[in-house]
């Protein structure tokens, strides 16, 4: 019966370990979905002049 008993609390915190490690990820991917989304917003409000024109780059080096 100990036996028993120590595998559910052994169990019990890998559950709570993984929790915690579940938790953090999402707030990892909240963050960076929102980081997306601002640079996303940020690309839509440049100009192409900002952005860059390919006639202004110099030709490629020919071989």
């Amino acid at each position: 019966m100990e036996k028993l008993e120590l595998l559910f609390m052994e169990q019990e915190q890998m559950l709570e370990t993984l929790s915690h490690q579940l938790y953090l990820q999402q707030k990892d991917i909240a963050s960076a979905l929102l980081e997306i989304e601002r640079l996303n917003e940020k690309l839509k409000t440049l100009t192409p002049s900002a952005v860059g024109n390919q006639a202004d780059e110099p030709p490629p080096p020919h071989y």
